[in-house]
């Protein structure tokens, strides 16, 4: 088997971002957040926003969710109608560390839950700047792990998110080394903010490009300072790129021709490949930042579930009776 492979969705010119939709992006005001004030309002209103889809996908796909508290840490299981598979899915949401708070980062988990047939663990982790700013996004998610390992076989979980979830996925396989604790059985990172330094060509060839992290220059650069004030941003436990990729279990790289991030991401699978892992990677024509989730009615999201399933079943080990 190929360490790594690339399969490429080709999608017809609709779905991509149009000239107008382009023009739009290029228009839109870009919102840099400081003051708490300016913080409360950008944060609140993609909150509302958030949790009514949350609630709109767990109707649509008749998922269960349970509130849980794991190690401290407040978590959700969602257990879709449709069970068909024994396995758990460990789901570390995406928001540049600043959004996606209780249900309102429930979207990413509950869609691969639903379209999957997993059940899936989401780790509702602090952020700041109403919570805790780094590592506590880092210390939540491995004391949560910790946890769950002490229950359930790590080859038989798989971990994944997109964004921040996909650097924290990142994270989490070199925390494990760090920690001494066992690997899961694979990871899917998804467009992963896996350099929070504005670095790397796409930062700049898909700026106004990306429909929907638009440009650096915006709020995810608001969200560094906030999460990270005064530290280096080249610590791996902040910026996984820099980290060690020795034995990663099997991973499932994701982004779009579009993506902010698709630097950031090819910058990871090169790690992975140097390091001997066996890595795939997706790049899903036209694709914004996240699209394949983001965008639940289209090409991109069924392509990419598919490919998603399809990976946890060759990667997972099978869970014991």
């Amino acid at each position: 088997m190929p360490l790594s492979s690339v399969k490429t969705l080709a999608l017809a010119v609709a779905c991509t971002l149009s000239f107008t939709g382009s023009a739009l992006a290029a228009m839109t005001p870009l919102s840099n957040p400081s003051t708490p004030q300016q913080w409360d309002e950008f944060t609140s209103g993609a909150y509302q926003a958030d949790v009514q889809n949350a609630h709109d996908l767990m109707a649509q796909y008749h998922i269960k969710v349970e509130s849980l508290n794991i190690a401290g840490v407040p978590c959700y299981l969602f257990t879709p109608q449709e069970l068909k598979h024994d396995n758990l899915l460990f789901f570390v949401h995406g928001g540049g560390y600043v959004l996606g708070a209780g249900l309102s980062g429930a979207p990413e988990g509950l869609i691969m839950a639903g379209r999957t047939g997993y059940q899936v663990l989401a780790v509702d982790y602090r952020m700041p700047p109403a919570e805790e700013p780094y590592p506590a996004a880092v210390d939540d998610m491995m004391a949560v792990y910790q946890e769950v390992i002490k229950q359930h076989d790590p080859k038989t979980i798989g971990v994944f998110g997109s964004s921040t979830g996909g650097a924290l996925t990142l994270i989490l396989s070199q925390e494990c080394k760090r920690l001494q604790l066992p690997q899961p059985g694979a990871l899917i990172s998804g467009t992963p903010w896996a350099d929070i330094d504005k670095i790397g060509d796409t930062y700049v060839s898909n700026d106004r490009q990306d429909e929907v992290l638009i440009s650096a220059d915006g709020w995810i650069s608001s969200a560094v300072k906030v999460y990270a004030p005064g530290e280096d941003l080249k610590n791996p436990r902040i910026s996984p790129v820099y980290g060690d990729f020795n034995n990663y279990p099997p991973t499932m790289l994701v982004s779009g021709t579009r993506d902010l991030f698709l630097s950031n991401t090819v910058r990871v699978q090169e790690k992975l490949l140097k390091a001997g892992v066996e890595t795939e990677l997706l790049v899903l024509e036209g694709a914004s930042h996240c699209s394949y989730y983001l965008f639940n009615d289209t090409p991109w999201a069924d392509f990419y579930h598919a490919q998603a399933a399809k990976f946890w079943q060759e990667h997972l080990a099978p869970v014991k009776p």
